[in-house]
């Protein structure tokens, strides 16, 4: 077992630590933690010494009155986590985090109640230090989703999903918003908006590693975007524009395009596609149809264009994060629930899963197997994420 590699896994407040075994394609589950609410996402530091994790109590019937940042210590030869200082308290659920390059601050995105950035110090020890206060109100949109730091550490994006037209609700546009980032504080925001945001639902965006390009999924139109971004400026409008689906024509309600992740050689992309709507079969609730998988991509060394190669199927439902080991060989999807299926006269429910696959050096996803995921009494499996320990 490569104990170099761990996986971590969040369902609800408990967060489990698994071994990976990049040769063998295999998990090894290890022990898990409590942490103070409801996983929403993590981020890992520069380093590989700590993992910067944010929580919520916010679900069904809970008004998110329990929010934070926390950090936690990876131990270098087990990859299991300890405490590492007191959390920090967050004005509202955080919808995602991240750290700038540097491993000097957390941000955290906010979109209900009132959306927003929150920034905070971290210390030379990895503790969480004091929050930065910004100099002047900013406008961080509608309904952001994903707050990221460019590469260079000079310019944050935020990633303004919007709101599709509904119960009588006229449509939220979408927008990326860029803003200048000096020692944790910002500037007023650069807004790219193509035709005013209407049609536009970014949901999240990941950077070539070597080119200024940046890549967006559009979640509520299943789409794959394709920025120009020289000097740190997003380009008004997408260089190129591709579908997700493998069969738009047949598209089901609760069709969603998710993460997103450029792999480390950038030469490909990956897209998750999410579905997870039901019908009534004889008085249960059973999966209604849609495309659950990820779509694979080539780049063109040249341009930067996505071409599609794969729709590799997650064999479960409503991926909502997704992985690469630190070699880029391995990739582990994370399924947020189980779902019933019909299966000739009967029922089967498939559970929530942990799904490995070996990458080709195509680029091309292989299944290996997968690892059921235990949500019982409601429970979600909200986040996953692999880091390396050198």
């Amino acid at each position: 077992m490569n104990a170099a590699v761990a996986l971590y896994s969040a369902v609800d407040d408990e967060l489990t630590h698994y071994d990976v075994d990049v040769e063998q394609a295999t998990l090894a589950r290890r022990g898990s933690i409590k942490v103070p609410s409801y996983v929403q996402y993590a981020w890992p530091h520069p380093s590989r010494k700590y993992l910067y994790v944010t929580t919520s109590n916010r679900g069904p019937g809970l008004k998110a009155d329990v929010n934070h940042v926390s950090a936690y210590r990876i131990d270098a030869a087990s990859g299991a986590l300890t405490t590492h200082g007191d959390p920090k308290p967050l004005p509202h659920r955080a919808v995602h985090m991240c750290l700038d390059a540097a491993g000097s601050f957390t941000l955290n995105a906010h979109n209900l109640p009132k959306s927003g950035i929150t920034v905070h110090r971290i210390e030379s020890d990895g503790r969480i230090g004091s929050e930065v206060k910004q100099r002047e109100v900013l406008d961080y949109g509608i309904y952001p989703h994903q707050v990221r730091m460019t590469p260079s550490g000079r310019t944050t994006i935020l990633i303004d999903r919007g709101n599709s037209a509904e119960h009588g609700k006229s449509e939220d546009p979408g927008a990326l918003r860029s803003f200048a980032f000096d020692r944790g504080v910002f500037s007023k925001p650069a807004v790219v908006a193509p035709n005013g945001g209407y049609g536009f639902g970014p949901r999240h965006v990941d950077f070539h590693p070597s080119r200024p390009w940046l890549y967006i999924s559009d979640e509520r139109r299943s789409q794959l975007y394709m920025f120009r971004m020289p000097n740190d400026r997003i380009e008004p409008e997408a260089a190129f524009t591709c579908d997700t689906l493998a069969d738009r024509k047949n598209i089901k309600p609760r069709q969603l395009a998710g993460t997103i992740h450029v792999h480390p050689n950038g030469r490909f992309v990956y897209v998750a596609n999410r579905a997870d709507s039901t019908v009534d079969l004889n008085g249960k609730k059973v999966f209604g149809g849609g495309e659950n998988s990820i779509a694979v991509y080539a780049i063109d060394s040249d341009t930067g264009e996505p071409t599609l190669i794969q729709h590799a199927d997650t064999h479960s439902f409503h991926v909502r994060t997704f992985a690469f080991d630190p070699s880029g060989r391995l990739m582990v999807t994370a399924s947020i629930k189980p779902l019933a299926i019909r299966e000739g006269s009967d029922v089967k429910a498939v559970p929530a899963a942990l799904s490995v696959f070996r990458l080709g050096t195509d680029g091309k996803l292989e299944f290996v197997r997968k690892y059921d995921v235990d949500t019982a009494a409601g429970r979600t499996h909200y986040w996953m994420g692999i880091v390396g320990r050198g």
